[in-house]
């Protein structure tokens, strides 16, 4: 299996949380909780990664080569989802958390093999589809279609500011929750 599936598999795998409490698992509090449990784990390992201590060789499968000397996308993702969290009411922040979770993954996968700064139209097409997918259960169409549209921008290109790339793990979540909340008027 190539990096690039492991990478996929782990992000999809941090759909289970959100997941939980669409199941009634828990309660958002929890869901909440669990992922600032999650921020200050990351920024532990982060800090441990970047500065050398841990040179582990899980860091080196699942982090990109603009990651090496930068947070990795993995705590990124952790971050934005639970800001989202935290920001948001849970009708808004679970599925902008999902389309991370799976939406990502799954364009990425869709355009692993390119190296451009823009993916191709029918992987924007396939976000935008799978993230709309994922927001109607929770939202009108018309939000839905709102966080799905600032989702999919969101992934479909890389801007880097200041040699620093930023990375859709952070700002799918934001943008698509924003842009829901906005069309939703919560």
């Amino acid at each position: 299996m190539t990096n690039e599936i492991q990478r996929r598999l782990v992000h999809a795998t941090g759909g289970v949380l959100p997941l939980g409490y669409v199941a009634e698992l828990y309660s958002y509090r929890f869901l909440r909780n669990a992922f600032t449990v999650g921020v200050l784990a990351v920024v532990l390992l982060e800090t441990l990664r970047l500065s050398g201590v841990a040179d582990w060789r899980l860091f080196d499968r699942l982090t990109r080569e603009y990651e090496q000397e930068n947070p990795a996308g993995y705590a990124l993702y952790v971050v934005s989802i639970a800001a989202v969290c935290w920001l948001f009411a849970p009708e808004i922040a679970v599925p902008a958390a999902l389309m991370l979770t799976f939406g990502d993954p799954i364009s990425g996968l869709l355009g692993s093999d390119e190296r451009r700064r823009v993916k191709q139209s029918f992987v924007l097409l396939v976000m935008f589809g799978v993230c709309t997918l994922l927001a109607l259960p929770f939202v009108a169409s018309a939000a839905a279609v709102a966080g799905a549209v600032a989702a999919t921008a969101a992934d479909g290109a890389t801007p880097t500011v200041a040699g620093y790339v930023i990375d859709d793990n952070l700002t799918i979540p934001p943008a698509a929750a924003l842009a829901m909340t906005l069309v939703a008027g919560l």
